[in-house]
């Protein structure tokens, strides 16, 4: 008799990140003992989130192709660029006019909520979701857009974001650190397509693992701070990077279907707090509860971005950019490589 393990978790909105996050956080608050109990193996895996994620980004590296068309280049830089620059325009007022640059807020309703906490939500799409919807509604070469936006994955556009609003200085090394797995992993996978395909199998399988490993290091008696708070996050991320976002691809052409399916928080966005705060020992303190919110972030924007773009479909998509003449008018694009994703 087999169990449904894996259908059950992912019928849960970011299961395969969420789930094995809140069964670390339980482990972490009510046994915090067990990896000095267990040790070797086991208590490895409560504390290796970092090396688990520097394997997961060589990997994620390797499953991008730098030979996009042009089109996917522009439609996929446009939709990175308006995202990333409204995690930083937010990030700066909050850092910087509201003066939480660095720590995070301490009392009443938005205790916990930090520059961190809002920039790392914002700055990476995904993916998964972005594909699953441009499938559905958009075009097949939009779907091959996310070769480009996947660049946001990992800390290093967040400690950018950071630091070009002024907030907080990375040590240049530290920068070229967090990126460096990312592009190795560009190298190997566009020197070697058989590389690529055995490196990109290993992206899925890795999720669950560092997500563990994140909860691990959780105290859920802080969980309850990011109930309101986390739902509001979740739907500012939609509303704010939504909406530019639908105006940018509107701009280049598109019908802004696109823009709406980007606009929200990638699974692997809630390994960035720790990471940033590794690297810069100042958003220690905001890391935990930044982690938390991301993580509700997930699971909020799963949910309305579906949503979101099918309302948005309904309203201009089929006006605009039907479906139909893409598939009716140009019968010789079926080979197109990134076809194969629209219906994965």
């Amino acid at each position: 008799m087999q169990i449904p393990i894996k259908r059950a978790i992912e019928k849960v909105p970011g299961g395969m990140m969420v789930v094995p996050l809140l069964a670390g956080a339980l482990i972490a608050t009510f046994f915090p003992g067990t990896p000095k109990y267990f040790g070797s193996f086991t208590g490895a895996l409560f504390s290796g989130a970092l090396t688990i994620l520097a394997v997961f980004y060589v990997c994620m590296g390797a499953s991008i192709d730098i030979k996009a068309t042009p089109y996917i280049v522009k439609k996929g830089g446009t939709l990175l660029i308006v995202k990333v620059a409204t995690a930083m325009v937010l990030g700066l007022i909050f850092g910087r006019v509201l003066g939480f640059a660095e720590a995070p807020v301490t009392a009443g309703m938005f205790a916990g909520l930090s520059t961190l906490a809002i920039v790392a939500s914002m700055n990476d799409t995904n993916g998964g979701l972005y594909m699953a919807l441009m499938g559905q509604y958009g075009r097949p070469r939009d779907v091959g857009a996310y070769t480009i936006m996947s660049l946001e994955s990992g800390p290093f556009l967040t400690m950018i974001t950071l630091g070009v609003a002024g907030l907080s200085a990375f040590p240049v090394q530290t920068l070229v650190g967090a990126i460096l797995p990312l592009a190795v992993g560009m190298l190997i996978g566009n020197l070697d397509r058989e590389m690529r395909e055995f490196l990109s199998k290993a992206i899925p399988v890795m999720i669950p693992f560092f997500a563990f490993a994140l909860g691990a290091g959780l105290d859920l008696s802080k969980v309850w701070q990011a109930g309101l708070l986390g739902l509001g996050m979740g739907v500012a991320v939609v509303v704010f990077t939504g909406i530019p976002l639908f105006f940018a691809d509107r701009l280049i052409g598109g019908n802004g279907v696109a823009g709406v399916a980007a606009a929200s928080t990638a699974g692997n966005a809630a390994a960035v707090p720790a990471i940033v705060a590794a690297a810069n020992p100042a958003y220690a303190e905001a890391a935990a509860p930044a982690t938390i919110l991301v993580a509700a972030c997930v699971v909020v924007t799963a949910i309305l971005v579906p949503i979101a773009t099918a309302w948005t479909a309904k309203i201009v998509g089929r006006e605009v950019e039907p479906v139909e003449e893409e598939t009716t008018a140009t019968p010789a694009a079926a080979p197109v490589t990134t076809a194969p994703a629209a219906g994965h």
